[in-house]
Order: structure tokens, then sequence, then C-alpha cells
């Protein structure tokens, strides 16, 4: 049976060292000690393996045992001594060059022929057997010592954050060396090793490699870049710690049996029951779980969240918000921190406002930010309120606005910051899982904000681009409106000014009067138009030279006056009738204000290849190419001052592009303009070119 104990002692050894080994060997080897680790796990489990294969045979290979060991302690001996080099300047130099590695390897030498020469004389001279082997557990002996005096070296001047990250490698090397220590004094007190100290000694070995687990994880130097999931080690240590309550509760119910031999195993088996319900009940307290994952968080990773798992949970939840984003961005942020509950302000018209309420209450009034948000721009810094309650001097004492008195359980104010500007305010109810945050918990909320403030910034910016074309829009239409009275008032003012002359021309009274109708019909459209929000186009098949007509007689009271030459009387379209008037009243106007009363004015329709062609052609100061490129069809781009409104030239080529033609230009400064305007004949539009 003790042979059996031993075997199973060091094979737990052998397999838990040769395993951090591999977890090394495959993803570490690019860390500065990670070779070093490699290499001393890697003995330790064949030294574990060495003796466990020893307990098995009837004549144990002694040297071979030994060997193993002193390469064990040489290779964890030699660890240390590189970690200390780093704290002493005289040893660092000393291992800078190859004379430590000789010093180093005459001190393996001399404690190999320590343990194994006065074995071998012993043979010789027999009564060197006792002497022999108080050398060999003196030697073994001063390794260990030798071992701890190291470790305290190495902890004693560490600093305080080092010492963090330190202190489970010192553990588990007193673990290793520690034990030695107390298996070499106790056997070269009594001239033999303790049987049971020496199978147990690989138990203890199998403790310390957690241990040492832990220290590798938390040295960013050493540690293997190998992921090991929360949630798989959670599990596992559920289900380790399960079976060690079990065992414990076995061991108890095997004391109960022996001591009540009549009763022994109905209470065995009761108590068997009892413990089985109480470990369940465990299992499944959601509050003690929560205390163990705690613990995991804080004792066996370097951080306390799986900052890969938050953030893709954090991008996924954002990409899920929908339109609602203000509510979203609460909604993604406030389980960070275990709350269910915030309220999201941003700045709109130049004051901040309430964007989302998301499950509490709205405070009533005004939000009245003060100092806050220059301050939170300029720190970037998370305001835990009873941080601020209790230390005011940690935050410049700042003054907090009077509102957050009316809200539900404030906790947390978060920035939202945008490049380097505040976004929003997010401020977060207290949570029912959560007392306190610490720095991780603070640099997870900004960095979840800047993403947030990118969502919000974007969502303002929209909302605010929405407002500015719906402005748009209805600007243009008041220009297209303003631009129509324009012209309408340009008829009714020469209508006026012609009206002490020819009064009494009953030819020009009803030329009035049917002006005086074309205006009311025209301000009738507008006003329909400003009701609608649109400029409705009515269709119908014009006679293009009638339209012409119209407007070169409408034009004739200004000077120069317009001729008309219809080359082909037989031009019919698809238009708006009073719209492609305007067009070619604009354009004529435009011709006649570019010249002078000597000037020309022209006007000529004919076809080419489906199109009907109406060109305008003037002997005015005409136009450089620049102009017609960046300025002719420019809107609210006008030459004539506060008289003009810029939007002519712009309105004519969008209606006419609308039924399927387009306007054409050549001009020349100081000899002319000439337009062309194209309009598509239905009848012909099988006939265009290409």
């Amino acid at each position: 049976m003790p042979t059996n104990v031993g075997l199973y002692s060091y094979l737990a050894a052998c397999v838990t060292f040769g395993a951090l080994a591999l977890l090394l060997m495959f993803a570490g080897r690019q860390r500065p000690y990670a070779a070093l680790l490699i290499v001393a796990n890697a003995l330790t489990a064949l030294w574990a393996g060495v003796i466990a294969f020893g307990t098995l045979a009837d004549y144990p290979p002694v040297t071979l045992m030994q060997l193993a060991e002193l390469a064990r302690n040489a290779a964890w001996l030699f660890l240390l001594l590189r970690l200390t080099a780093a704290q002493f300047a005289e040893v660092s130099s000393l291992l800078a060059g190859r004379r430590w590695l000789y010093l180093f390897i005459a001190g393996a030498v001399a404690a190999l022929l320590l343990l194994t020469l006065p074995s071998r004389l012993e043979d010789v001279v027999p009564p060197l057997g006792r002497a022999a082997s108080a050398i060999g557990l003196g030697t073994w002996l001063a390794i260990a010592v030798a071992g701890l005096l190291l470790i305290e070296q190495l902890f004693r001047n560490a600093s305080e954050s080092e010492r963090w990250s330190m202190k489970y490698l010192c553990l588990g090397l007193t673990c290793l060396f520690g034990y030695d220590f107390f298996l070499y004094a106790e056997g070269l007190l009594f001239q033999q090793l303790d049987p049971n100290l020496w199978q147990a000694r690989g138990l203890v070995s199998t403790v310390a490699a957690p241990l040492l687990a832990v220290a590798i994880a938390r040295n960013s130097d050493w540690q293997s870049t190998l992921h090991v999931s929360r949630h798989v080690v959670f599990h596992s240590v559920t289900l380790v710690a399960a079976g060690l309550y079990l065992m414990a509760m076995s061991v108890v119910g095997y004391f109960i049996r022996l001591m009540d031999g009549t009763w022994g195993g109905v209470l065995q088996t009761s108590f068997m029951v009892a413990a089985g319900a109480m470990l369940l009940v465990l299992l499944f307290s959601g509050k003690l779980r929560a205390h163990a994952r705690v613990l995991l968080n804080k004792h066996f990773f370097s951080y306390k969240y799986d900052y890969r798992e938050e953030w893709l949970n954090f991008t996924r939840a954002l990409a899920d918000i929908g339109d609602d984003v203000p509510e979203g961005i609460v909604r993604t942020m406030v389980p960070l921190v275990g709350s269910q509950a915030g309220l999201l302000f941003a700045i709109e018209g130049g004051r901040y406002n309430l964007l989302a309420n998301y499950q509490m209450p709205a405070p009533e009034g005004d939000f009245d930010m003060g100092e806050l948000p220059a301050w939170l721009e300029q720190s970037e810094w998370v305001v835990d309120l009873d941080e601020w309650d209790a230390s005011p001097d940690m935050y410049n004492h700042l003054e907090l606005p009077a509102w957050l008195q009316r809200v539900s359980q404030p906790w947390l104010i978060v920035p939202l910051i945008f490049g380097t500007r505040l976004a929003g305010i997010l401020v977060i109810r207290r949570s029912d899982l959560q007392q306190g945050i610490n720095w991780e918990e603070r640099d997870l909320l900004k960095t979840a904000g800047r993403q947030a403030a990118s969502h919000l910034a974007q969502f303002l910016a929209q909302k605010a681009l929405v407002e500015a074309r719906q402005f748009d829009a209805f600007n243009r239409l008041s220009a297209y409106v303003i631009h129509d009275l324009k012209n309408i008032l340009a008829q009714q003012s020469l209508m006026v000014a012609n009206a002490e002359k020819h009064k009494d021309n009953p030819a020009f009274v009803d030329d009035m009067i049917e002006t005086v109708r074309n205006s009311v019909t025209r301000m009738t459209r507008l006003m329909d138009q400003m009701r609608s929000g649109m400029r409705d186009s009515q269709l119908e098949l014009l006679d293009l030279a009638d339209v012409l007509r119209t407007v070169v007689e409408g034009r004739a009271g200004q000077r120069p006056a317009p001729s008309l030459e219809v080359v082909d009387a037989n031009l019919r379209l698809q238009a708006d009738r009073e719209r492609l008037a305007t067009v070619f009243n604009h354009l004529v106007q435009n011709a006649q204000e570019a010249c002078d009363k000597r000037g020309e004015v022209q006007v000529a329709a004919s076809r080419d290849h489906g199109f009907a062609v109406v060109t305008i052609r003037d002997t005015g100061r005409g136009m450089d190419a620049d102009f017609i490129a960046n300025r002719l069809f420019t809107p609210f781009d006008s030459t004539k001052g506060l008289t003009g409104m810029g939007i002519g030239a712009f309105e004519s080529r969008d209606y006419i592009r609308g039924i399927g033609g387009d306007i054409r230009v050549e001009s020349e400064p100081g000899v002319g303009s000439t337009f062309r305007v194209y309009l598509p004949i239905p009848q012909d539009k099988e006939n265009v070119a290409a």
C-alpha cells in the first residue's frame, strides 16, 4: 500500500508539471523567461516521473533519482538567480558574461560529487557509510537552504507592485524547497528519511504547481499567450471543489461508521445524503457562485474582466440598438457595472437635454449642468458619487448639478468623449449587485463610453442633417416662390407704368386684364405649392412656337426688344406651359439685361435629331468659361446684387433636365452669349442619336 501511495503522489506531480511545461512550450517561447520556465517545469516532471518509476522497482535507481532531483533543483535555482540579478547591479554584471555559467556548473558538479562519491567509497571503506549518508543529506539540505535564501532575497527586495506578481512564485517554490528542508533536516537528525514524508513529497509538489501557474499568468515577461477561458476555469474549480467536498464528507462518514458499530451504517448513510443535499444547495446558490467568481477574478487572473469578450459583447450590443440610439446606448452601457437603469444627456440647441431615461423616471425641471461638462471634458474621469461624497478633494471639490438630487439612486457619471469633445453624459443608477468600482471598471466604462460617443455623435449629426435638409427644402421652395413673385411683380409694375399713357386704349385694357388674370392664376398656384410643400407640374401637349410667341410679346416692352424666328412651325412637346414659359422668359430677360439699348436679342426655334432646339442669342457683355462652369448654374449666386435671387438659371436647367432636355451655353466676353435649350419631341424619341 505505501508503494502505491508514493506512486500516485509522484505521478500527480509528474502530470501537473508536465502539463504546465507543455502550455509554456506551445505558447510562450518568445517570452524572456519562458525557456527557463519550460526547462524547470519539464525537469520537475521528469524528476517526479523517475521517482514514481522507482517506487515500482525492486531496486530503485538511486543514482538516477539523485541526478533528476539535482537537475530539478538546479533549474529552479538558476531561474531564481536570474530574477534576483535584475535587482542587484553587481549580480547582473556577473551574469552578463560566461563566468557565471562556469561557476554554476562547478557548483552542480560539486553537489553531484558530494551526493555520489561518499556512497561509492562506502563499498571500499565500510566505516564511511554513516558519514556518506550524512554528507548526502547535508548536501540536499544545503541546496534547499540556498533556494530559500534566494526566494527570501527576491521577495524582500521587490517593490510593492512587483510583490503582487512575485508572491505566488515565492509561495510555490517555498513549498518545494521548504518541504525539502523539512524532509532532509528530519532525515539528517534521525539518520534516515521518513517514508511517509517521502511519499507525501509528490503531493506537496503538486500543490505548488497551481501557485507557479498563477505567478506565470501575473508576469507579462513570463506568461504564455495561451488563453484559458474564465468560464472553463470557473466550472473546473466548481467541479474540483465539489470533488474535494465529497471526499471530505466520505472521510467523515467513514469515521462515523467506525465510532458506532450498531448505528454506524445508518448514521453514515444519513450523513452522506445530508451532505449531498447541502452540496446541491451550495452549487445552486447564486450568491456563493458570485463570490467564487469574484475570488477567481481577483486571485487567479491578471485582470478582473475578460476584455476580449466584454468588447465583443459590447460591440455586438451597440450594433443591435436599432433606431432609438440614445436608449440603446444606455441599455448597453449600464450592464457593464451590474446596473439596470440610467439617464443620457446631450447638448442640443446650446443646452443639455435628456435624450433617454432607461428603466428609471426622468427628473423634472431644468438640467443646468453647471461646471460638470467642462470638468468631464478636461479630466475624462468617471465620477463615483460615493467617492465624491466621501472625498470631494479627489474631484477638486467639483460642484455637481442640483437636479441630481431629484434622480433616483444616482451612482456613476460617465463622460462620453468623442475625439476631444464631450458628446454626452451618462448617469448610471446604483447597482444591486456591485458595491463599488475600481480602476478596471473605470477603464472599461471610459473605453466603452468612447465607442458609444461615436454612435451618439453620429445620431446627433444625422438628426441635425435631417432638420437642415427640411429647412433647406423649405428655403429652396421659398426662394422659388419669391423668384416667381418677383417676375409677377415686374409684369404688374410694367403695366402700371404704361397705364397713364395707354389707359384709353381698349387693346391695352384688354391686355392688362389678361395679364392680371394670368398673375392671379400664377399666384394661386404658388399658394397651393406653399401649402403642399412641393412644386407641382401639369404636363400638356404644347405648341412650342405659340409659347415662344407669348414670351417674346411679353418682353417686347423692354429694350432691346427680342425677335422671333420659327424655322419649324410644327414643334409640339409635353411640358408644363407655365414653367416652360418661365424658363424662356428668364433667359430672354437675362439676354436683354446683358445688352444695351442698341444690342440685339434673337430667339429661334428649330428641330435637331428628335429635339426641339430653342436658341436665344444676344450681343451683350458675354461670360468667361470659368463663370459658366462654376457660377452660372449655381443656386443663390447672383451678379445682380440685392435685386437678384441667383436661382433663375439653376431652376431653368433643373426643370428642362427634368423633362429630358438640357441647356447648353456658348459665350465670349465682349461678344455675346448663346443659350440653346434642347427639348425632347415625343413622337421623335426613337430617332434621337446616342
